[in-house]
């Protein structure tokens, strides 16, 4: 048993994984890795076979590892010790190859809303940059926390000092630095959504509206951000007045060949027609969505369903089937940690459960 222990604590260091981020894959407190390693934690439990396979052990192998309450022989010079997940080495001696190919893994990751994988390979990278760094540290850096940005918010940590509002100011001012615009300009964008998601309706719309206007950003920036004036507008109850936003949004995507996001502007405009009480016109809008479904990631997943669910709460006739829509959406934000997403249903369910 100590040589599996000893194998599985040298993989996470040569894989350069924190205590932090392997207790979080497996659903633990912070803390109990680092327990663990020195033989003092309790049995856990095991909900990740995913890690298993990353690490190099199988299944049972990894549980009786968590299980396990000896001390560890220790690894020293068995593996290479990594670097502490808050220091990136000066430029000379950084891998801009090995970096790169992480961060696209990692975006691909994020896009399957697989939040370990991603921060595994983030970890790596993010931190304090040290002194010296040339421009291409500083631009795959800045790459880095915008990605650990994406990856907070899609969690739905929003505010506090591991936030996803932390992560995109930092890169800001690292594409400020470096003269970026485009990249500032899109970073502006991701804190009007943060504050769109915060429930600042009025001020992410301000935002959007200006950044729509605003040539830093190319034309499917621009579009999104003219789409989010009426996805505010909407949550705002201000369904007119969204519709004149999201129907020009959806001609512009169309004109720019981007069916992921003129998918999901029909469903921006189901909910607006919803809003506004015209249930034809939603219903309308919604079957557009979802003949057209934007891939089948679980973010996409939960997002239609809960639009597609609210939409059939509307009707008495179909209130159950939107409730069943709403629980199977809900289970699946669970399973992925989408937060913010689970947070949501939970709203609309309890605003169904109070007009009943």
């Amino acid at each position: 048993m100590g040589e599996r222990r000893t194998r599985l604590i040298r993989a996470r260091k040569a894989a350069y994984y924190t205590q932090e981020t392997l207790a979080y894959a497996l659903n633990v407190d912070p803390t109990t890795v680092g327990h663990w390693e020195r033989g003092k934690s309790e049995p856990l439990p095991y909900k990740r076979p995913k890690l298993a396979k990353l690490l190099g052990v199988d299944r049972e192998q990894l549980e009786e590892l968590l299980a396990e309450g000896q001390n560890a022989p220790s690894a020293a010079g068995s593996a290479a010790a990594p670097p502490p997940a808050d220091a990136v080495t000066t430029s000379g001696d950084l891998d801009y190859d090995t970096w790169a190919d992480d961060l696209d893994r990692a975006a691909v990751c994020l896009g399957r809303q697989e939040f370990v994988a991603a921060k595994l390979l983030l970890d790596r990278w993010t931190g304090q940059l040290a002194s010296g760094a040339d421009q291409r540290a500083l631009h795959l850096y800045g790459r880095s926390l915008r990605l650990l940005g994406d990856l907070r918010q899609d969690q739905g940590v929003l505010t506090g000092p591991l936030s996803a509002r932390q992560s995109y100011r930092k890169a800001m001012a690292v594409f400020a630095e470096l003269h970026s615009d485009r990249r500032v300009a899109q970073l502006e964008l991701h804190l009007a959504v943060l504050d769109e998601m915060s429930g600042q309706l009025e001020a992410a719309g301000r935002q959007y509206e200006r950044l729509a206007a605003d040539h830093r950003l190319d034309a499917r920036d621009r579009t999104r951000a003219l789409l989010w004036v009426g996805t505010a507008l909407s949550k705002a109850g201000e369904g007119t007045a969204a519709i004149t936003f999201i129907r020009p949004a959806i001609r512009r995507f169309e004109a720019l060949e981007e069916p992921q996001d003129w998918s999901v502007a029909y469903q921006k405009l189901a909910l607006a027609y919803r809003g506004d009480g015209d249930l034809r016109q939603a219903t309308a809008a919604l079957e557009v969505a979802l003949d057209h479904r934007a891939g089948d990631a679980p973010m996409q997943r939960v997002r239609l369903d809960t639009a597609h669910g609210h939409l059939l709460l509307s009707d008495p006739a179909t209130a159950d089937s939107g409730l069943a829509l709403l629980e199977g959406a809900a289970a699946t934000a669970t399973e992925y940690g989408m937060l913010h997403q689970l947070q949501a249903i939970t709203g609309i369910r309890r605003a169904y459960e109070q007009q009943a």
